[in-house]
């Protein structure tokens, strides 16, 4: 099946999808980038994953983007005596740092970073959020709550704390060791999870030093409350709406995803929507209306990207899950009113560079010459793609670059074909006849049509876009 979307569809590996014969169909049924997530699976089995990826983008002809999704820390109780025990309303439970197996009265939190920052009147979430623990006492060993959501509770669940702000890196031991793997074989996005300031992106960047790109996971509330320099920080985000719906009220969820693909568009940062979007076809062969209506919603407000979680990974129906999903980016893509909502919500460049007065110029111009049905981005960094994309020209957007990684990265850019040109160019005819060669072979454009060029020129030389061309098509 043709690449024949804008918005593009970013798959989870588990053991649903992680045979060869399984990656294959996910790809021809929409899939066009790979989520490795390194909170399951070994590292012999990642390697076996990426290996058989970039053999399937050799045999199909494409480029294909691996993201790899680092765990961060993970905030959890300890052991219970018995396998469950049940909180009432009401009743006092108290959290401490000892080891010791839990009763209905308390149990071990071994993380002491959150006592230190505890405060009395802040709540604790457990279970994702089935349960809620007011703080009536606390120092740096423990801490007396009163159970406000009771419940049943059992040994590891997950403690969310949307309130407090914690002194704990995003990045931890086993990060650490996930990263140099991640790198040493080749993937093209570093997800970082647990982002709760700018400084946490400038940290990872600092490790990954060049190597990949970085995308931070808005899944906290205190991300939310430095938002634009997280996001200027970042190479791309990922809205979270799992956590982020535990630890924020859930009616806030669809207005923060509204002003972060906003916000992210401003900047020129690609934007992933994730969590939960067709949910139900982890165990049934169709979705929910509701559901349906949710991934139209992100594709209408020009997320970059919708992501498939345990759907693809653990699911009953991995094929069948990216499949409704590229139904439902296509049918709304063909819809009129998405091109119009997508030019009215273009935004004045925030900088006032070449690149930026460049690249809103060519999709105006692709909005008012005939016949135009390209636009080519030169790029050997990228950059002048994402500035091209974010415009969001009625238009594909064909990315050459002369590097194999820019080239995936560019995969899970909205309206971005990447292809590697290693080619040297002497004159700028070489240029126009290069590009007129790939929007012909990619079947976009015939003699008598127009495409427009961007790019930096000399070519092959970062951070210069400095050049907006037409080429008429003979």
């Amino acid at each position: 099946m043709p690449v024949d979307t804008h918005t593009k569809i970013l798959a989870t590996i588990g053991p649903s999808s992680a045979t060869r014969e399984q990656l294959s169909r996910l790809i021809d049924a929409g899939a066009d980038a790979f989520r490795v997530n390194f909170s399951h699976g070994t590292h012999a089995e990642h390697r076996e994953r990426i290996k058989i990826i970039r053999a399937l983008e050799k045999e199909k002809g494409r480029l294909i983007s691996i993201l790899a999704d680092l765990q961060g820390p993970k905030l959890r109780v300890g052991n219970f005596k018995e396998d469950k025990v049940l909180l009432k309303e009401g009743q006092k439970f108290t959290l401490d740092l000892d080891n010791t197996p839990g009763d209905e009265t308390r149990v071990c939190l071994p993380h002491k970073e959150i006592f230190e920052a505890l405060k009395p009147g802040e709540v604790l979430l457990v279970n994702d959020g089935y349960i809620a623990l007011k703080v009536e006492s606390c120092n740096k060993k423990s801490a007396v709550t009163t159970v406000k959501v009771g419940g049943y509770i059992s040994s590891h669940k997950g403690v969310n704390l949307p309130n407090t702000k914690l002194n704990i890196s995003a990045i931890t031991e086993k990060d650490r060791e996930d990263l140099k793997f991640a790198l040493k074989n080749g993937v093209d996005w570093i997800g970082l999870s647990f982002v709760q300031k700018a400084e946490d992106v400038r940290e990872i960047k600092k490790m990954v030093n060049g190597k990949a790109r970085v995308i931070s996971k808005l899944e906290k509330p205190s991300a939310i409350d430095d938002l634009e320099n997280i996001i200027k920080e970042s190479d791309g985000i990922m809205v979270a709406r799992g956590d982020l719906g535990v630890e924020c009220p859930i009616q806030v969820v669809p207005v923060l995803q509204k002003k972060i693909v906003k916000l992210c568009r401003l900047y020129a940062r690609p934007v992933i929507i994730a969590t939960q979007m067709l949910e139900s076809m982890i165990v049934n062969p169709t979705p929910t209306r509701a559901e349906v209506s949710d991934v139209a919603t992100a594709v209408y407000d020009g997320a970059d990207a919708v992501m498939l979680s345990a759907e693809t990974a653990a699911g009953k129906y991995p094929v069948q899950a990216v499949k409704m999903m590229h139904s439902i980016v296509k049918q709304v893509e063909d819809d009129p009113l998405f091109f119009e909502l997508m030019n009215n919500s273009r935004n004045v460049p925030c900088k006032a560079t070449e690149a930026d007065a460049i690249t809103f110029a060519a999709s105006e111009l692709a909005g008012v010459l005939k016949n135009v049905r390209a636009i080519v981005s030169y790029s050997s960094s990228g950059f002048t793609t994402f500035l091209t994309a974010r415009e969001r020209p009625a238009l594909p957007i064909l990315a050459l670059s002369p590097d194999i990684k820019v080239a995936r990265q560019m995969v899970l850019v909205w309206g971005v074909k990447p292809y590697v040109n290693k080619e040297s160019f002497k004159k700028f005819n070489n240029v126009e006849d290069c590009a007129v060669k790939y929007v012909k072979e990619a079947g976009l454009a015939k003699s008598g049509d127009h495409i427009i060029i961007t790019a930096g020129f000399p070519l092959n030389v970062k951070g210069r876009t400095n050049m907006l061309h037409t080429v008429y098509v003979s």
